[in-house]
């Protein structure tokens, strides 16, 4: 069964079929935002033949370096930002910089298409493509993909949203081309996560398989609506036919309201009930169900990672890996390697019976809410950061008051956290993460945790989630036995 599905993928592997890509050699192309996915697009398109002007209202003096190899390449930057969009013939936006923007106004008056980063590279791809959307779980999710699809025998490119920009993975095609036809190929399939701000200024972008896990607020400062951002990530959709896959989370009503649109063949999964095509929990096993063959696969208890979030994570995965035609064995193997992501409650130490956990990449309510649940034992929490639009922070309250010791917040959401979570127990501004780890640290007893879990950006303090876990760390490994 999983035989001719594995072939059925390998007869189907068109990520783009409405036309082939444009011609792009003597066009000019501006590239809005000069970060990784930014510079790697203006790389490309400079390969390409293109002529590119590549913008950002931060001053050149910060970001040309990073271009300064490339011919081609043209910086604007700061008071010349608008003029590098003057007179070219395709505007490609990175996934921070809205479509919205006013500057771009003018552009849209000249009939000048403006698409990202993700359907740039997707034009040059004929390798499946495994796109992974979610609010929360799609980076674990991509990470566990790409690890399952290399212990069945493939060679995946994993990026996107999470490592490296899609078009690093379309510039190794066009290098690997030039090498002529026995060029061995780079790779097998793309595995891409994609947020909602790559999933709204798609075009043509074709997943063969896509993935829909959840949608809960997020981005409410980017996005008009929450109906918005959930048509974002719903875009994932958009361009499949009947040759493609849809996985969707049964256990999420949000997700279960796509079916009815749904051009690809329908396969689901769920940790709480059986599902008629896909992966499902069933008492201590994980079963299979494709094209009517029912299969126990593995116990649950062979997922290394805590929660029940991760249990979905996991069989989301295991869906994917199903529709590629991987074999048990290596599905097997890879969820009972997988130790999760960086950041991720993630167990940094344990010092004198306490266990300090890193979730730094919890940056909505809905992430941290996941990672209380996790826990078994009481914990101080800290919370804060900066707010993305109109976070529901009161929904944590339900969730903190059975376990939670003290609440440490901190940053500029610390005042709206604090009252919205007024009740569950004894609540600590700080002005620092340094301060409040050492607080937390003096709060918790022998066998209890610390759970650093934001439900906010970090942008208010440090460069990213990844800086904040990291300071996190260097703190909690600098305390004193």
């Amino acid at each position: 069964m999983l035989l001719t599905l594995e072939k059925m993928s390998r007869r189907t592997p068109r990520t783009n079929p409405h036309r082939p890509a444009p011609g792009l050699s003597g066009q000019s192309v501006a590239v809005v935002g000069a970060g990784k996915s930014g510079v790697a697009a203006a790389r490309l398109l400079a390969v390409l033949g293109a002529k590119v002007a590549l913008v950002d209202h931060k001053p050149e003096t910060e970001w040309t370096m990073s271009v300064s190899d490339v011919r081609g390449v043209h910086p604007f930057g700061g008071e010349r930002f608008e003029q590098g969009l003057e007179a070219v013939d395709l505007v490609i936006v990175s996934p921070g910089v809205s479509p919205a923007l006013e500057a771009f106004g003018g552009v849209r008056r000249r009939g000048v298409p403006i698409v990202g980063e993700v359907e740039l590279a997707s034009w040059f791809f004929s390798v499946p493509v495994i796109g992974v959307t979610g609010t929360n779980g799609k980076s674990t999710v991509v990470s566990l993909l790409g690890t399952l699809l290399q212990e069945c025998g493939s060679t995946p490119f994993v990026g996107g949203n999470l490592g490296p920009p899609l078009t690093e993975a379309a510039l190794a095609v066009q290098q690997r081309a030039r090498m002529g036809p026995d060029a061995p190929a780079p790779f097998h399939e793309i595995v891409a996560e994609l947020s909602s701000f790559q999933l709204e200024t798609i075009d043509r972008f074709h997943p063969h398989v896509a993935v829909l896990l959840n949608i809960t607020p997020d981005h409410l400062d980017r996005h008009p609506s929450f109906a918005d951002y959930a048509r974002a990530k719903a875009n994932i959709f958009r361009n499949q036919t009947s040759e493609d896959f849809a996985v969707l989370n049964a256990d999420e009503a949000l997700v279960r309201d796509v079916r009815d649109s749904l051009q690809g063949q329908l396969i689901e999964f769920s940790v709480f009930n059986e599902v008629p095509n896909g992966v499902w929990v069933s008492g201590e096993m994980i079963v299979t169900r494709w094209n009517g063959q029912r299969d126990e696969l593995m116990p649950v208890s062979d997922i290394p990672l805590p929660g029940n979030h991760n249990v979905s994570n996991v069989l989301a995965a295991l869906a994917v890996g199903m529709v590629m035609g991987c074999s048990r064995d290596g599905m097997r193997r890879a969820v009972r390697s997988f130790q999760g992501l960086p950041h991720v409650c993630e167990v940094v130490r344990k010092r004198r019976g306490v266990t300090f956990i890193n979730d730094s990449k919890g940056t909505n309510v809905d992430a941290t809410l996941k990672a209380i649940a996790s826990l078994r034992q009481p914990f101080v929490i800290i919370l804060g950061g900066k707010e993305k639009g109109r976070s529901e922070f009161g929904r944590l309250k339900d969730a903190l008051r059975p376990g939670v010791k003290h609440c440490i917040v901190l940053g500029e959401s610390a005042d709206v956290i604090a009252q919205a979570i007024e009740g569950v127990g004894a609540i600590s501004r700080v002005s620092s993460l340094a301060e409040g780890i050492t607080l937390a640290a003096d709060l918790a007893a022998q066998g209890e945790a610390v759970l650093f879990s934001p439900a906010c950006a970090s942008f208010d303090m440090f460069r990213d989630y990844r800086d904040r876990g990291q300071q996190f760390r260097d703190l909690v490994n600098a305390l004193t036995d």
